[in-house]
């Protein structure tokens, strides 16, 4: 007798998301030209649900309807039911994400979308208890058997808001960018800051990691110690917080709560990713060792749970997992009773118990407590009566303790497809940590993941691919796979000086002007011309929880413009941030990566080339010292990188330091080279 009662097409997928959706009694099929051919043969609506393998809500919509046979029946009869992994088609999931935000204004997963059978919308939401989901399928069923004209035009409108939304117009004007542009935007977006708990005003809170990157960039280079003080805020409150991982490291996806500590408790890569870089750059600039261990911590995290053999990282872990009872639980993993802890930690409970706010504070539901720390090491070792640094020995050993513990328990799912973009923003945090920690394992393991994206997801005619699992790379890539790939190659070059990596940017950035490139709109579209065609072709231009990867280009073009002297990339770039300032003043949060974009334009940006034997001895010296904004090059030979062409000599390694094509006269110490520096605007 066979296992599963039921079995449907995407038993045939590799996506783990998919995968879990194999034996429903839903009739579903994965996105492809096959499926939407057959809507269009046997004249049915699609049902196009999206989601990803970390998402609570999904499980729970899994569960209540598509896992239940009266709702399969109702599905089966009048649709096209398609399942889409939102991480493996972002091309899909943004057209479908907005009509549902056209249609009720907000947006999120699990997604519903129901289409005409060419692909146009006429309806959808996120969630729906079961029996509300089946009187709105029946309802669209009945609208488009008796009234197909009313469908057709429902479609025809949405369709028209869905292809005319996010599209840029060309800014024509001749906009000098300015410093008040910046301060413009930074006093906008103030009025939302949480001055006290960090973060944006109120609840849920996301980390954002590029906005604190910026506002780090700002506040040093601007002396605004108001700004600085936000940041160092918001970073503590965060390190301090359950959602951060206070015994295994890394960072969840978000706190449903102002205060940070009650997670949604999956744990993605691209979080983790963009959280190390931010975290190694804010200790570069403050020295606080909170930082440091927050980076340590989260990259042990890393190469425990997420990293593969080849040197990949996988996607993310569930925020379900089993609990005591043997039911699916939000969480399960991850929290603790007192009585539980107690019995582990015998004396050192009360201690611990302060140090984690195993308390009122720290209180979720139903007797768990959710880790979180309310005051300093320095203040609790005071309290107790005991050094910093035997309490510091002693949160190790708890670590050790409860990590050894949690690993009985049922582990989360994990979701163990590579993705071409997230492992780029994992890479880069990786080269960071290098960068500021000067730690050779971390270097090795960002070379080790650089290789493995150069050899299994650049294709024979210089095409990224998007995803990889089980030996397998799969799905053209889109513009966030080049945008992120070309940043952290230029990135690695910066600390390794192996223009193999410049040059591999180099060659991707060009691959991505010839198959994403709008010169009408001087904007790259995010998907690929050799793509087949959905209802619209998007653009990506708001920075969310990653940058968006216009912006992330924009940067891009701005960089490889000052390395290959190319005013091609740099006209583009400023062009394209000339689009979107207008945006980039009224919601800075939102824009974050482009005002990184436009301080660069605005300040002076330095060119640091040095050139010599001892190039990468003297780069780990300026590696010291937080630098905001400049640009790395250097050789321990010759190159005909312009920045370096003529500038090696044998017998002596001399450091440039150049803006706008000028350079300063060359030293042979870093102090005096960084004196020529003025990091203020």
């Amino acid at each position: 007798m066979p296992k599963n009662k039921f079995t449907n097409s995407l038993v045939n997928e590799t996506s783990p998301y998919l995968l879990q959706h194999a034996h429903n009694p839903v009739n579903w099929y994965a996105w492809n030209q096959e499926t939407l051919a057959l809507a269009k043969k046997e004249n049915k609506l699609l049902l196009i649900s999206v989601g990803y393998s970390s998402c609570h809500w999904c499980h729970v919509m899994e569960h209540e309807s598509f896992e239940n046979e009266e709702v399969a029946a109702v599905m089966n009869k009048h649709f096209i039911n398609i399942k889409v992994d939102r991480e493996e088609r972002p091309d899909v999931d943004q057209v479908y994400m907005n009509a549902v935000q056209l249609i009720t204004g907000r947006g999120g997963w699990p997604l519903n979308c129901v289409a005409l059978p060419d692909g146009r919308p006429i309806w959808g939401g996120t969630y729906f208890p079961k029996d509300n989901w089946i009187s709105a399928l029946e309802q669209l069923a009945n609208l488009y058997d008796e009234t197909p004209e009313k469908a057709i035009e429902y479609a025809e409108r949405l369709t028209d808001g869905v292809r005319n939304s996010d599209l840029v117009s060309l800014n024509e004007n001749q906009v000098e960018f300015s410093k008040a542009d910046l301060e413009r935007s930074v006093r906008e977006w103030k009025q939302n800051m949480d001055q006290d708990l960090g973060g944006r005003r109120g609840a849920p809170k996301f980390p954002l990691p590029n906005n604190y990157q910026f506002l780090l960039k700002y506040a040093v280079r601007s002396g605004n110690s108001e700004m600085l003080d936000y940041v160092n805020t918001s970073l503590t409150k965060m390190a301090y917080g359950g959602i951060y991982d206070q015994i295994g490291g890394g960072f969840s996806r978000y706190s449903v709560d102002a205060k940070w500590h009650v997670p949604h408790f999956e744990k993605m890569l691209y979080d983790n990713g963009q959280l190390v870089s931010l975290y190694a750059e804010a200790y570069q600039a403050t020295k606080n060792e909170l930082y440091k261990k927050t980076v340590y911590h989260t990259l042990e995290f890393i190469e425990r749970e997420l990293t593969t053999q080849e040197g990949a990282f996988y996607s993310s872990l569930d925020a379900d997992s089993i609990n005591t009872e043997g039911k699916l639980e939000e969480g399960a993993f991850y929290v603790w009773t007192q009585n539980e802890l107690k019995t582990i930690l015998g004396k050192d409970y009360d201690l611990f118990a302060d140090y984690y706010s195993v308390n009122y504070y720290g209180l979720w539901e139903h007797e768990n407590y959710v880790l979180i720390r309310k005051n300093s090491d320095n203040e609790i070792a005071k309290k107790h009566a005991i050094s910093v640094s035997e309490l510091e020995n002693k949160v190790v050993s708890w670590q050790k303790t409860l990590l050894k513990e949690r690993a009985k328990k049922e582990r989360p799912r994990l979701d163990d497809k590579s993705l071409t973009s997230w492992n780029a923003l994992m890479l880069k945090g990786y080269v960071n940590a290098y960068a500021v920690f000067n730690e050779q394992r971390f270097l090795d393991a960002a070379i080790k993941n650089a290789t493995f994206i150069y050899t299994k997801q650049i294709q024979e005619n210089g095409n990224l691919n998007h995803s990889y699992k089980n030996g397998k790379s799969t799905i053209n890539g889109y513009l966030e796979d080049y945008a992120t790939v070309i940043d952290a190659y230029i990135s690695l070059y910066e600390v390794t000086f192996n223009e193999t990596w410049l040059s591999a940017a180099k060659q991707l950035a060009d691959y991505a002007f010839d198959h994403f490139f709008d010169a009408d709109r001087s904007m790259f579209y995010f998907t690929s011309n050799q793509d087949a065609d959905l209802i619209a072709r998007k653009m990506e231009i708001e920075d969310n929880v990653i940058p968006a990867s216009n912006s992330i280009m924009a940067n891009n073009l701005f960089k490889l413009s000052h390395y290959y002297s190319n005013s091609y990339y740099l006209k583009v770039s400023e062009q394209m941030l000339r689009n979107v300032i207008e945006n980039a003043q009224k919601y800075g949060s939102g824009y974050s990566n482009w005002l990184q974009l436009l301080s660069n334009f605005v300040g002076e940006y330095y060119e640091i080339a040095i050139s010599g034997k001892d190039a990468l001895h003297q780069l780990k010296e300026i590696n010291q010292h937080y630098i905001p904004n400049k640009l790395i090059a250097g050789s321990t030979k010759k190159s005909n990188i312009p920045l370096l062409k003529d500038r090696f000599i044998e017998t002596e390694t001399l450091m440039y330091v150049c803006v706008n094509s000028a350079c300063q006269l060359p030293e042979k110490e870093v102090k005096k080279a960084l004196e020529q520096l003025k990091i203020n605007y």
